[in-house]
């Protein structure tokens, strides 16, 4: 039986092109993942320090951390480090000291690859779809770590994201920049992640498109995946946050819940416009 999709990469210039410099400096494969001791969070980043290459550290012994069923934002300043944390957790950053930790292992050692196999999903800010590929396609990229009847996923998907199911035969590249969001968050759900971490999701969509992914996001929270964001939109974030990490040139300045955050008058002051 021939294979329909042998060939597929090839004419895909969204798949073969070179990744962009800016995606990190991820930790090489080959690592192994050991079994933690005594009681962690989910997921956390602890004690994270370290930079690009052999360039200078953009992360100063920053933590950051997320449970079941939790919305945990990550906001600051534009160059504070915000999305550098995240690729730090996703193993996009190799650290200098510091550790990460996924559901009782320690995970430092993986690369983003191996994080995936361990259930981490991550949609990056850009590059985050195959543009020439149809939204079901893309979908279907999503499921390429299974090996098992992914259809009953794929159906919650188009439950979330009706327009999806609409448009699931058009080319993804043909789509808005809304429902592009919604077709890299769905890819990355067709993993059945242990955990969703998503870098700036709502960047450069309208406030109406912005407010109907947070709710999308909160019904992903609701099914008890954590969920682990940095954003801009600092606000409407910490709105919808159970936690909130202010960062300030890669070091933890604030954390508390959301409300804790949206109340503190210095927060206010310095980071939400008064």
């Amino acid at each position: 039986m021939t294979d329909p999709y042998s060939d597929r990469g090839n004419k895909d210039r969204s798949i073969t092109r070179e990744a962009p410099a800016h995606l990190g400096d991820p930790v090489p494969p080959g690592g192994t993942a050991s079994p933690v001791e005594g009681t962690t969070p989910f997921l956390i980043g602890r004690a994270m320090t370290g930079g690009y290459g052999s360039g200078a550290d953009i992360l100063h012994d920053c933590t950051i951390a997320v449970e079941p069923g939790e919305i945990a934002v990550i906001v600051g300043p534009n160059g504070a480090g915000k999305s550098t944390a995240m690729k730090a957790v996703f193993g996009m950053l190799n650290l200098r000291q510091g550790e990460v930790l996924l559901d009782g292992e320690d995970i430092t050692g993986l690369s983003p690859q191996a994080r995936v196999l361990k259930g981490m999903g991550f949609v990056p800010q850009t590059a985050n779809i195959f543009t020439s590929l149809t939204v079901e396609e893309n979908l279907e990229m999503g499921a390429f770590v299974r090996r098992d009847d992914f259809s009953g996923t794929m159906e919650q998907v188009y439950s979330l994201f009706p327009i999806l199911r609409e448009k699931r035969l058009q080319p993804a590249g043909e789509l808005s920049g809304g429902q592009r969001q919604q077709v890299a968050v769905g890819r990355a759900l067709m993993t059945e992640p242990k955990v969703l971490m998503l870098d700036e999701p709502t960047a450069g969509v309208s406030p109406i498109v912005m407010d109907e992914l947070f709710d999308r996001i909160i019904e992903v929270s609701r099914t008890g995946i954590p969920i682990l964001m940095v954003e801009q939109n600092a606000r409407q974030a910490l709105e919808i946050a159970d936690k909130g990490y202010v960062l300030v040139q890669g070091s933890n300045a604030y954390t508390g819940t959301g409300r804790e955050l949206l109340a503190d008058p210095e927060v206010r002051k310095s980071f939400l416009g008064g």
